[in-house]
């Protein structure tokens, strides 16, 4: 058996736990033996939190959590466990207390913003035709359509849901800045990595799908987040 942590990630809008399959390769090669990928309905930030709060309280020892676009919104929200020992973000959502992902989006508007479509159940689509310039301009586009077709939407209103304790203010953080994201402003992605106080932030040229676009570097900063985790606890 492996002493290295065990890695929770979490996924975010559009998308499902499938999203991180490079980057648990990766991770696997480097000797992860304890990886889990999990699920959230993308229904509401407190059942979201719930659920990625059930996985970690699952697993015997330490945890990295890493969470990418909402997935960090998700990770800041219920981030705060015992077995927790540190924060990584992929492009992702960091909000304050009180702040809420739709909030954070209105300083700098994603250059995608037009492309978001609701139905009529209260979900909110990225426009099939427009997946891949929106959210994965920089994979093939027979992957951007696979992710297209398999989107995973939310339902409209978790835009609004705000955090309530953010666990990065009590856990050491990493951050992963795209700076050719079109569906989190990097603007916005720069203030809030600037804010926690990261140990380490690093930027890629890269489209909102990080984890599938850049896969070797993803996992690299997480690997060094569980690394550095594993001293500092």
């Amino acid at each position: 058996m492996s002493d290295k942590p065990t890695i929770v990630l979490v996924h975010g809008f559009w998308g499902g736990a499938a999203h991180w399959n490079k980057v648990i390769l990766e991770l696997s090669r480097k000797g992860y033996d304890s990886l889990r990928a999990v699920e959230l309905p993308l229904t509401s930030l407190a059942l979201d939190a719930e659920r990625a709060r059930k996985m970690v309280a699952q697993q015997a020892g330490q945890v990295i959590l890493v969470g990418h676009s909402y997935g960090g919104a998700v990770i800041t929200e219920m981030g705060d466990m015992p077995n927790v020992i540190g924060l990584v973000y992929i492009a992702a959502f960091a909000p304050d207390a009180g702040e809420s992902p739709g909030g954070i989006s209105q300083a700098h508007a994603p250059a995608a913003f037009a492309n978001l479509a609701p139905d009529s159940d209260g979900y909110l689509w990225i426009k099939y035709e427009k997946f891949h310039e929106s959210f994965a301009q920089d994979l093939s586009e027979d992957e951007g359509l696979v992710m297209a077709v398999a989107q995973k939407a939310p339902l409209a209103s978790t835009f609004g849901d705000a955090i309530t304790a953010p666990a990065w203010k009590k856990k050491p953080v990493w951050y992963q800045i795209s700076s050719d994201d079109r569906m989190i402003n990097p603007e916005n992605q720069k203030s809030m990595s600037a804010r926690m106080n990261p140990k380490k932030v690093i930027t890629l040229k890269a489209s909102h799908a990080s984890l599938a676009s850049k896969p070797v570097e993803v996992a690299a900063l997480i690997d060094e987040a569980a690394i550095e985790a594993v001293k500092i606890k």
